[in-house]
């Protein structure tokens, strides 16, 4: 399984817009996608801003290929998500997944 990592950091006024788009758009979105196995949005106070961390699983690099693009490292900030964050890294890192671990 590979993990999917992107940050991006909105202002208070703006924090909930973002989450908001996120748990609709983004999550409505990923879950059409093949090999998507699951997606974790962390939120934690950075200074005056909000940073946010997504961390999205798939199957497989063929199954981000397939949501992502050939340049699969690429961030993908959809327009509501640029009107609601102040920055976001232009790139992804992704992880294989070594360690589950669940309930």
């Amino acid at each position: 399984m590979i993990a999917r990592i992107w940050r991006g950091w909105a202002s208070e006024a703006t924090a909930d817009d973002y989450q908001r788009h996120y748990e609709t758009e983004v999550t409505d979105h990923l879950r059409h996608v093949s090999g998507f196995r699951g997606a974790r949005l962390l939120r934690s106070q950075d200074g005056d801003e909000v940073r946010f961390t997504s961390i999205t699983f798939f199957t497989g690099l063929a199954d981000v290929r397939e949501f992502a693009g050939d340049d699969h490292e690429q961030a993908l900030v959809e327009d509501a998500a640029r009107r609601a964050l102040t920055r976001w890294d232009d790139r992804v890192s992704h992880h294989e997944v070594a360690v589950d671990v669940r309930p």
